[in-house]
Parts: structure tokens; sequence; C-alpha cells
């Protein structure tokens, strides 16, 4: 199975309005709400791609308990969520249905113990002997120490279990230092990780401050890639519009299922752009058009620009 780690889970709530505006009243059209935090996302995609899941992280409250009813409806999906006193947090997204924009509002977390992030530590290591690899994802909630996700790579490592980071600030920081084997940031991210504005420079950067493989998302242009083979660019056939919330995490999805599928890396990446630009076409993150991924894996272009010359 695939072990994905949500620390700061969330309801996530999506209100579709036909136009945004400041400072005025909305009519809603539509609401969904779906078990949310980064892991979550990619988890959903995971199990659509046909992989058995576990999700762990912290949930509470009765935000928390309405988030396990609705995971407990999702096929493929296993709940091992530890729970705390604090309430799971809610996120809101706006969408704007004449322009596409979407506005999101994310609330800070609960406050976790020490005893309750031990408690997870516990759960988290009961898991990962029976995980082919395991995705850290998303933001701490408070109480969570800010090396948190360098603690998680080296226990998984310490068990040659395959570690993907995707999270941002400090606890990236501080999580590429651990080595994980693949880290997957924006291009916001990879900036503020190592000062350079540079894509290229900067992937270059984030793998000498430890991580195996960068990957870094550049929005609606698609994947810049840098492994032991040298730096890939993979590019979408052409732009397409809708929601991208999650894209993100569903690029995220394909890049692991590539990892424990054991595909070459042309592959992992076409993969994982496709998923992305179905998503921005799917209502709510943590789903894609399938018709659509399944047309644009074909026409994702991939290449190989630039052999990895330096040692490492």
């Amino acid at each position: 199975m695939i072990l994905t780690v949500t620390l700061n889970t969330a309801l996530d709530i999506t209100y579709r309005v036909p136009s945004l505006r400041p400072h005025t009243s909305h009519r809603v059209t539509e609401v969904t709400e779906r078990p949310g935090g980064k892991g979550l996302n990619v988890a959903r995609v995971l199990a659509a791609l046909g992989h058995e899941v576990t999700v762990t992280g912290f949930v509470g409250g009765a935000t928390g308990r309405a988030l396990k009813e609705q995971l407990a409806s999702t096929p493929g999906v296993v709940d091992a969520l530890v729970p705390v006193a604090g309430p799971t947090r809610r996120t809101i997204a706006v969408v704007d249905t004449a322009t596409g924009d979407t506005t999101q509002l994310n609330e800070p977390g609960p406050l976790i113990s020490p005893a309750e992030w031990r408690a997870f530590q516990d759960a988290y290591e009961d898991l990962l002997p029976a995980a082919s690899a395991v995705a850290l994802c998303g933001s701490l909630p408070p109480g969570v120490p800010v090396g948190a996700y360098a603690q998680l790579v080296r226990t998984a490592r310490s068990l040659s279990v395959p570690v993907l980071l995707d999270t941002s600030g400090e606890p990236l920081r501080r999580g590429v230092a651990a080595r994980p084997d693949l880290v997957k940031p924006n291009t916001d991210e990879l900036a503020e990780l190592t000062g350079s504005h540079e894509p290229l420079q900067a992937t270059r950067d984030a793998r000498r401050r430890g991580a195996h493989a960068v990957v870094a998302s550049l929005g609606p242009e698609g994947l810049l890639a840098l492994n032991a083979e040298g730096h890939w660019r993979a590019t979408p056939p052409a732009p397409v519009e809708g929601n991208p919330t999650g894209a993100g995490d569903s690029a995220v999805a394909g890049l692991l299922s590539g990892l424990v599928e054991g595909l070459p890396w042309p592959e992992r990446l076409s993969r994982a752009v496709a998923l992305s630009a179905a998503s921005v076409l799917a209502p709510v993150a943590g789903e894609f058009d399938r018709s659509a991924y399944e047309e644009l894996v074909n026409h994702v272009t991939v290449d190989l620009f630039q052999r990895q010359v330096e040692t490492w």
C-alpha cells in the first residue's frame, strides 16, 4: 500500500458563485464538501488509479467527524487518522464561474499537544513497514515541531521506504536536509527554499541541499525535474481552463504511483502532468477528468535537455 500523511487535514468546502465581487453579498449556486488536505487529495487520486492507499494525520472535533464519515465512503482509501482534542480545520474555496478564478481561505488547524504528536509518531512507525512509499504533504498544524517532516523522512528512510515531501517554508528546508527521495515544490516554494528565482538553478540548489530528486511545478507550463540522470522538462500539449485547486496534489499522485510501479522518469512525468491538467477540469480537489487524462497522457512532451554531470 501507499501511505499518505496529512498532518493538517481539513474539510474542504467549495462554493460556486456566478461572479465574485468584493464588498457585496453573493448567492451561492453550488456547495460541495470533501475530506481535504494535500495528502488526502493525493490519496483519492491514487485510489482512482487503482492503488491501495492508507491515510494518516490528525483529525478531531465535529469537523473531523464529518471528514471521517465522508472518507469512509471513498473506495480504496483506508482511514488510519489519529484523533486529537482540537477541531479539524476547514478550507473554503470560492469559485467564480464566470472567470474560473478561485479564492482560497485556509484555517490554521488544531493545536497539537506533545502527547498527541508522540501518538502520531507511534502510529506512523506502525504503518511504515507495510508501505511501498510514503508521501508527506502540506502544512503543519500549531504545536507540531517545525522539524517534524525531517524526522518523518528519517524514520521512513531508516526502514528503506521511499519518501516524497511536498510542503513549504521552514518545514521544507529542514525536510530536504533529511534527504527525501523526492521533493515537489512549486516555483514560489522553490525560490523561498533556495533564494533563486531561476528554476534551473533553483532545482540544482535544492538537490544539493539533500533531495535525491526535485520536481518543480511550473503551473500550466508543466514540470521541471532534476534527478541523477539530469534535467527534464515535461510540458502539456495545451493550457486548460478550470479550477487549479489540487492540481499539484494530482501531480504528486502521478509521481508517487510511477515510483511504486517502477516506471521510467519520462512516464512518471507524463502521468503527473496529465493528471494535473485533468484535475483542473474536475470540480473539486482530489478528482480528475478521466477521459481528459487518458487523452493528455499520450501527448505530454518530455525531454531530457541537460544530462547530470555533477557528482552528488
